[in-house]
């Protein structure tokens, strides 16, 4: 995917994005060393750089809008992605060059910092598209999310049905493991994909930490060398295999949800900085035409 992606129509792309670039620097050179008006933005060579950054940034704003209309024959999405992936990036160089890195505390300086990081927050969103998948694909071992949630939803009846068998205190602890397992959660714990799962003990009123189901597997290895019966031993172990099973699928299915993170977060970001950017822009322009 990824060298369909960058190197589509033999890095045609890359190329258009290397020659814009040199072309800038040349413009950008032109302006001279003349200390009575040294490079800068107010030049006919900064606004012609400003001129082009600005229909970059306008034009790689409408991606979002070509990526959705399907039947669209203005060339192809994978086209565009590859377009916007090198314009976006030489986008930061024509900025720069016609800003003439004279930055202040102003309206300026914000838009320039915006495309900053929007850029910035596409570069992480190509990297996720780029790396993400395969390891989601690796992670599900061949199995959908949905697969994984009935396998967990029959692994826990599973259990209901053995545990009933077995005397109140382990029967109690059991429950509340599955009742006080925990998936997803906000932003932070689903990137992190920590374990926040818990357990209510025998005598306890207040649950403690379950992460990995950790506790659970512990107390039923524990108990298993103390079974008086065989038939009680057999039914320790079928309990401690279920709950390992349990805990395989937990944090495969943590893992997934913190990669679908990685995939959706950038456009948290992504988006909300683009549309700030092209209201800045508009402000910036504004400013220069009416008050310089």
């Amino acid at each position: 995917m990824h060298i369909n992606l960058l190197a589509w129509r033999g890095y045609r792309y890359g190329k258009l994005a290397l020659i814009l670039g040199l072309l800038s620097i040349v413009l950008y050179a032109s302006q001279g060393g003349d200390a009575a008006q040294p490079p800068n933005g107010g030049t006919w060579q900064g606004y012609v750089l400003g001129t082009v950054g600005a229909l970059l940034i306008l034009w790689l704003s409408v991606l979002g809008i070509r990526k959705r209309r399907y039947n669209s024959n203005l060339g192809t999405v994978q086209g565009w992605t590859s377009a916007h992936v090198y314009l976006g990036g030489v986008l930061l160089l024509v900025a720069t060059l016609h800003s003439a890195a004279q930055l202040g505390w102003n309206v300026h300086t914000l838009a320039y910092a915006l495309m900053c990081m929007v850029i910035v927050s596409g570069f992480y969103g190509l990297y996720v598209y780029l790396h993400v998948p395969g390891r989601l694909a690796g992670n599900n071992a061949g199995k959908d999310r949905e697969a994984w949630l009935e396998e967990l939803a029959a692994l826990d009846e599973h259990i209901r049905e053995v545990v009933e068998s077995c005397d109140a205190e382990l029967q109690s602890m059991a429950l509340s493991a599955l009742e006080l397992s925990r998936l997803g959660g906000s932003l932070t714990q689903q990137l992190s994909a920590r374990d926040h799962s818990r357990i209510l003990l025998p005598n306890q009123s207040k649950a403690v930490s379950n992460a990995e189901q950790a506790v659970m597997i512990h107390s039923l290895s524990q108990r298993i060398p103390k079974a008086r019966k065989q038939s009680e031993a057999a039914v320790l172990n079928q309990l401690l295999a279920l709950f390992g099973r349990r805990q395989v699928i937990l944090n495969l299915l943590r893992r997934d949800i913190q990669l679908r993170g990685f995939l959706k977060i950038w456009l948290l970001l992504h988006i909300p900085l683009t549309i700030a950017l092209l209201v800045a822009l508009v402000i910036h322009i504004f400013t220069v035409f009416i008050y310089w």
